[in-house]
């Protein structure tokens, strides 16, 4: 028990310079809701651009790199050590399989689908957030059950991007980038694994709030 507790503090434990203890993070993620997880590539000092050697790297910082994608785990040693000797390293999320998938937009649209889907009644599980974009936890999906759901709309934005098996997904408290990941709607406390609805649930709200944002502003 106090082990699972000091695991649940670690989410929220912050450094002596009020820096989040990202490997506090990594940690319950891994252990606690068995999420595979695994150090993103970082940025480079004072945040000047990925790490990576893409000079125009879309999404800089919060991706695999060396290790990749396939070394995600649940071990809490090897979660030890990889952010023992990169401690500020962000903590990159892989989806599928066991793991959340998500849906994610840009964040004016995705403020406003969230609004829609609590007017509807829709039960929303964690939102994770950064200055551009938002993304929804949602139960794992395959491909062609997501196809399915695609194929019924009339249009489909193409700024929604869909985090499935074989994706990735940057967790907070991880710095990337394109600024701070944190949560929206943070995971409710206590809780040993976070809830998420299927992917049926938010589509229609997201892909709505997005036809609209194009329509009342069309270079998104």
């Amino acid at each position: 028990m106090r082990e699972i507790l000091g695991r649940r503090r670690g989410l929220l434990s912050r450094r002596n310079d009020g820096r989040p203890e990202v490997i506090g993070a990594a940690l319950t993620f891994a252990t606690l809701w068995q999420w595979p997880v695994l150090p993103g590539v970082g940025t480079r000092p004072r945040g000047a651009g990925c790490s990576c050697p893409d000079p125009d790297c879309g999404v800089p910082g919060a991706h695999p790199f060396e290790p990749g994608l396939l070394a995600a785990t649940t071990d809490e040693r090897m979660v030890r050590w990889w952010w023992s000797n990169r401690p500020q390293a962000p903590v990159i999320l892989a989806t599928g399989g066991a793991a959340p998938c998500a849906v994610s937009l840009p964040a004016l649209p995705a403020a406003r689908a969230l609004t829609a889907l609590d007017r509807a009644g829709i039960r929303l599980g964690p939102v994770i957030a950064t200055p551009e974009r938002w993304a929804l936890l949602v139960a794992p999906y395959s491909f062609e059950r997501l196809g399915e759901l695609l194929y019924a709309k009339d249009h489909v934005p193409g700024s929604l991007r869909f985090h499935g098996e074989g994706g990735y997904l940057a967790l907070p408290p991880s710095g990337t980038g394109v600024g701070q990941v944190r949560w929206e709607r943070a995971p409710l406390p206590g809780s040993a694994r976070p809830w998420v609805p299927d992917v049926e649930a938010v589509v229609d709200g997201v892909v709505d709030a997005l036809i609209r944002a194009e329509v009342n502003a069309p270079e998104l």
